[in-house]
């Protein structure tokens, strides 16, 4: 029985990962050191997401390199105007919108994080 599900980023950009995921998404750091930090939200059932230097040793090294192509798809609370507040991108968060607009379609939108990621965020009613 699966008890947690925890997907790990390789990044060259473990800061600004952080403070994206942090800010735009309210993760909390759990643990953190110079090459990886464990950041995770609190509920049933908890979220957990960690951030690991590519160039860190306890990968193989043919892995020690950035991702290069994922999706989340992360579903949120607040519906609209949720989305809105992310859409503006602002802050630590250095990812772009979808179309470089800043607007959400829908019921949903498209950010990409430090690394490259793209999250679709979906907003729940």
């Amino acid at each position: 029985m699966l008890t947690s599900l925890r997907p790990v980023i390789c990044t060259s950009r473990l800061e600004e990962s952080r403070e994206f995921y942090t800010q735009l998404f309210g993760f909390k750091v759990t643990h953190e050191t110079a090459w990886y930090v464990g950041l995770g939200r609190p509920g049933p059932p908890p979220h957990e997401l960690a951030l690991l230097d590519d160039t860190h040793p306890a990968l193989p090294g043919s892995w020690r390199r950035p991702l290069r192509t994922a999706r989340l798809t992360l579903e949120v609370e607040g519906g609209k105007g949720e989305l809105e507040r992310m859409a503006v991108c602002g802050g630590p968060a250095s990812g772009r919108c979808r179309g470089g607009t800043g607007s959400p379609v829908g019921n949903d939108l498209f950010v990409t994080d430090p690394s490259g990621v793209l999250i679709h965020v979906v907003a729940l009613r």
